[in-house]
């Protein structure tokens, strides 16, 4: 588990979790990294460590077969199982956004595939294309759309054509998000994990944890969640009362209002 700063790095050593080896920042960084840290905000050079993380462990660790990468804002509902039968012998791993028809305009400024999940073999395709996605990141990786790149994501876009072993994953079940729950409801697939891009999360008037914005899927997918991110507050409350890192500010009494009626 990589921590980004030093903050979430203590809180983790005091929460002693099983089977989590953690990593400070320092450690990953290396002089290239560091070289262009001062032109990234804290969200453009967190992306970057999508390619440097995997790309370090794999090369710290030769006899590692292989490596999963996944952002922080995912919850699994099911084992991952069915994704690596899919993936079988293949080098790398990429899934697609999954936008429906009246949504693929998107793909042009967030990319075809999603970094939310990605896999690669400590192969030569595996570490070839980690190289290579971590050059492109130092190059260029800011929060804006601009000569078809954007942060991180859309040097994905050629990969199939690019790196040989490639495998796009087809489950329907992952990486089901805001943006293609409409096709998750018509394929009848079952949720494997959800990806919880760009939910706040808050402490209502009796100190429960609440998000915004939510849907009318809550009850089956956003409750789970949010009850798992109750139980980790109250764990980290007990080393460090007050914790609040992570929570938004309080919503208005209008969104509120719009949030229980689902606009």
């Amino acid at each position: 588990m990589l921590c980004m700063d030093d903050d979430s790095y203590e809180m983790l050593i005091k929460l002693n979790l099983e089977k989590v080896r953690l990593l400070r920042l320092s450690e990953i960084e290396d002089a290239r990294l560091l070289a262009v840290k001062p032109t990234r905000t804290p969200v453009e050079y967190c992306w970057m460590f999508s390619s440097s993380l995997p790309l370090w462990l794999l090369e710290k660790n030769p006899l590692l077969d292989m490596i999963t990468y996944l952002d922080a804002d995912l919850y699994f509902y099911a084992s991952l199982e069915p994704i690596y039968e899919e993936f079988g012998h293949s080098s790398i791993m990429i899934i697609p956004h999954g936008f429906p028809e009246n949504n693929k305009w998107q793909e042009k400024t967030r990319g075809i595939y999603n970094v939310g999940m990605t896999i690669f073999r400590n192969d030569v395709n595996g570490l070839a294309a980690l190289r290579w996605w971590k050059d492109r990141v130092i190059e260029w990786c800011f929060d804006r759309y601009e000569n078809g790149k954007f942060g991180d994501q859309l040097y994905l876009n050629d990969w199939t054509t690019r790196f040989n072993g490639v495998h796009v994953l087809k489950n329907p079940g992952a990486n089901v998000a805001s943006w293609n729950i409409e096709a998750f409801r018509c394929s009848q697939a079952r949720l494997i994990f959800y990806h919880f891009h760009g939910l706040k999360i808050y402490r209502s008037s009796n100190g429960k944890i609440r998000a915004y914005p939510s849907t009318v899927h809550d009850c089956l997918i956003y409750k789970p969640y949010l009850q798992v991110m109750e139980g980790a507050y109250q764990s980290i409350s007990v080393p460090q009362p007050g914790w609040s890192f992570g929570l938004a500010k309080k919503l208005d009494i209008f969104r509120i209002i719009k949030q229980y009626i689902g606009l």
